[in-house]
């Protein structure tokens, strides 16, 4: 069962389990079950009848969102999470993988990012609560080993980017978020794009198909609680991500700086050597390729659907 299986993340995660040879998926639709309530957890496990879980379902969303909806962001997901994990022990689910977030980390954590750095802060303000909720089922994968024996596993990916992702300005990461801002610019005859911030904060990226083959790497072979980052290995300034995707999009007008919205936690970047040395991923793509890949699809959905392709249309959204 793959909770989230037919979003952004998820559906590469199918399709590359189904290329594995993988006959059984289930993949719950949030519009059928609602796995924030635990009927709907209970009814999507009797349904699926699962082996192994992959909990990628999330509400999730950018800077923005997570100001305004704090209090759904943490209690949506500590509910799908912990309640899913549960019922799974109880119905002897064989293994839980389970997608955690690089904001859990704490806001000035030394970089590049390592495991063992996890509990030596509090988050970004911005999005700790949606951290946080997330950052329990670390907890709880390493209580419910200690004393049931539960095989669950915890992957800490960074910020995601790709072909299918979420281009909806209200809920939208960074990477789509400027790539619709440019293409509207170029569209619109403007000469002038906003960014939130300074600039000067920087972000890792994982392009999303190396994601979904780290997720099953790990699910196919790593057994222990100990979490593990899943990334590229490399930052970059949000000033500089601008630019390129400027450059990329054929935009030419000038960017202004809105510093009166936050940047978000000052760096990121990870290290990434457990993920190499317990399952043997390393990312494959490299960044301008993955960049140029995704603003190709954009490009083309834009020009066979319009120019709201990718928009969800609400405040927040679930990766189902």
């Amino acid at each position: 069962m793959v909770t989230g299986g037919a979003g952004f993340l998820g559906s590469h995660v199918v399709s590359r389990l189904r290329s594995r040879g993988c006959k059984k998926i289930f993949a719950p639709r949030s519009r059928e079950f609602d796995l924030v309530t635990i009927e709907g957890i209970k009814q999507a496990m009797s349904e699926g009848c699962p082996d192994i879980i992959i909990h990628l379902a999330a509400r999730v969303g950018g800077i923005g969102a997570n100001r305004a909806n704090p209090g759904t962001f943490f209690y949506d997901n500590i509910m799908m999470g912990t309640q899913l994990m549960e019922e799974a022990r109880l119905e002897g689910v064989e293994k839980v993988v389970v997608a955690g977030t690089i904001c859990a980390y704490p806001k000035h954590t030394p970089v590049p990012f390592k495991e063992d750095a996890l509990w030596d802060g509090h988050p970004e303000e911005t999005n700790a609560p949606y951290g946080l909720a997330k950052k329990m089922l670390l907890v709880q994968s390493q209580a419910y080993r200690q004393q049931y024996g539960f095989n669950s596993i915890y992957l800490l990916p960074v910020n995601l980017y790709g072909p299918g992702d979420n281009f909806d300005p209200e809920t939208s990461h960074g990477i789509p978020a400027i790539i619709k801002k440019c293409l509207d610019a170029i569209d619109e005859g403007k000469n002038e794009i906003v960014a939130w911030g300074t600039g000067k904060a920087t972000r890792e990226f994982l392009f999303v198909d190396d994601c979904a083959e780290a997720i099953i790497l790990a699910a196919e072979q790593y057994n222990s609680s100990e979490p593990v980052n899943i990334g590229a290995g490399f930052e970059i300034s949000i000033k500089d991500l601008v630019e390129l995707i400027a450059k990329k999009t054929g935009y030419r007008g000038s960017v202004k700086w809105d510093t009166s919205k936050p940047d978000g936690q000052p760096r990121r970047s990870l290290d990434t050597s457990r993920a190499t040395e317990a399952f043997g991923f390393t990312a494959k793509t490299p960044f301008e390729v993955g960049l140029e890949k995704t603003i190709e699809w954009y490009k083309s959905e834009r020009s066979r659907r319009g120019h709201n392709v990718g928009q969800r249309g609400t405040a927040t959204r679930f990766l189902t």
